[in-house]
Formats: C-alpha cells, sequence, structure tokens
C-alpha cells in the first residue's frame, strides 16, 4: 500500500504568492506616500509651504512661549544672558509641522534689541526645536510701531501727540531718562520714578520722540524734570534734552 503524502501548506502555493505581491504592493505604496510622519525624526528637509503670517496673534500665549523657548534655547547654546521682552512679529510655514518665524524684542546688557528666530514645531511627537536665532539687522524689523503706542497719525502729518502715561514704551523711556539725570548728577543718593506726570510721542517710521514730565523722587525731596527721550529703530534710547521743572 502507498502512503499518501498531503501539502502541509493550507493553501495552494500560487495563492500564498499572490497574497505575498499584494501585500508587498500595498507597503510600497504607503511608503512612497510618506505616510509616516509619526517615525520622522530626521531634520527637517524641504519646506512644503509658503511664509505667511501666523494664526495665532503675536500676543497669544503660544507666540510668547515659542518666542521665550528661542531666547532660552540660544542663551544655552550660545552662553548669553538675553532677557525676552516681547514679540514683535510673528509668521509661520508649513513643513513636517510648523516653522514658526518670530521677530522679537530682548534685553542685552540693558538695552533692548530686536532678534528673528525659527522654531519648528511637531505637536503629534512633542517635538520643539530652535532652527535659526540672529540680530536683525538695521531696518529688518521696527522695534515698535505707532499702534504700540496709541498714537495716530493725521494723514502724513506726524506731530507730537498724548499717549498713555503707563505705556511700556513710556515707562522705559521714563526709567532711561532717569538713569543718564542720575549718572549726570553725581548725587549718591538715587533718583527713583514718583510718576509719569505727562507724555507725547513723535513717531516716524520705526523711530520715536518722547516728550516725558516726570516727577522724581530723591531721598525726601521731590522734583520735575522735563525730557526728550529718542528711540532708533534698534530699540536704543538717548536722552536728547532735560530741564528741571519749578512750576
Amino acid at each position: 500500500m502507498r502512503a499518501t503524502c498531503s501539502s502541509s501548506f493550507p493553501f495552494p502555493i500560487p495563492s500564498l504568492l499572490s497574497l505575498f505581491f499584494i501585500s508587498f504592493s500595498i507597503f510600497t505604496v504607503l511608503e512612497s506616500s510618506g505616510d509616516c510622519s509619526q517615525y520622522d525624526h530626521a531634520p527637517m528637509a524641504t519646506k512644503l509651504g509658503g511664509i505667511h503670517d501666523s494664526h495665532s496673534s503675536q500676543n497669544s500665549d503660544e507666540i510668547e512661549s515659542l518666542a521665550r523657548f528661542a531666547v532660552d534655547q540660544h542663551n544655552t547654546k550660545q552662553n548669553s544672558l538675553l532677557e525676552f521682552a516681547r514679540v514683535v512679529k510673528a509668521r509661520e510655514q508649513v513643513v513636517a509641522g510648523t516653522l514658526h518665524h518670530l521677530t522679537l524684542e530682548a534685553i542685552d546688557a540693558g538695552e533692548k534689541k530686536i532678534y528673528e528666530a525659527k522654531v519648528w514645531v511637531k505637536p503629534w511627537l512633542n517635538f520643539k526645536e530652535l532652527q535659526e536665532f540672529k540680530h536683525a539687522g538695521d531696518g529688518d524689523a521696527p522695534s515698535f510701531t505707532s499702534s504700540d503706542l496709541g498714537v495716530k497719525k493725521d494723514g502724513h502729518k506726524p506731530g507730537w501727540q498724548s499717549v498713555p502715561t503707563h505705556d511700556p514704551q513710556v515707562q522705559d523711556a521714563a526709567n532711561h531718562a532717569i538713569k543718564t539725570i542720575q549718572q549726570r548728577s553725581n548725587s549718591l543718593v538715587p533718583y527713583e520714578l514718583h510718576e509719569v506726570v505727562d507724555a507725547k510721542a513723535e513717531v516716524i517710521d520705526d523711530v520715536a520722540n518722547f516728550n516725558l514730565l516726570l516727577k522724581l523722587k530723591r531721598g525726601a525731596k521731590e522734583e520735575k524734570f522735563k525730557v526728550e527721550v529718542h528711540k532708533n529703530n534698534e530699540g536704543t534710547f538717548h536722552l536728547n534734552q532735560m530741564e528741571a521743572d519749578h512750576s
């Protein structure tokens, strides 16, 4: 009696080959489509979209957080001590994730300067990386605009207009004036800002002049000063004029 040898495969060999071919084809299509972004850890290679204004406001918590991250990363890499001040402009670009183009203001050794940073974000991977951080060239980005001070120009005729005394730009100008007054006085008793009594500003293009009436304290004594402070497009203040006010 002859033994019958049956195949151990549950499917005919041609069917197995067909199944293998179909599986291989599906894998090839998926691989070529690039639908493997969750495994993407490689450096950014191709920019997929154009740069446009950020969907989030430049003053939003998300944008400010990215700007602070950029400054912190730069400080760590360059062993510097920049202090974040504010976001001037925010744009974004669709890549493998989002590339945020940020123009920000930071304090360097007591002076505000403008920097440009690029932060690459892939939220689904909790991935965030500083791609670039550099000092903005002269004129590349204004340190502020007239709207920052609430100044509205009358057509094309700039002129002195009242601005809020509590505005951060006004306060910065006042503090710079006090610092200069202190240096010129040679007094051992420091001047302290008691109040910005009145503030006017003239904004022309990317620079501004501040005309301020300051009430200062030096010990128990109160003094008033009229000052004119200029701020250039690099964010640097200069005290142009000062005089004691005895009114």
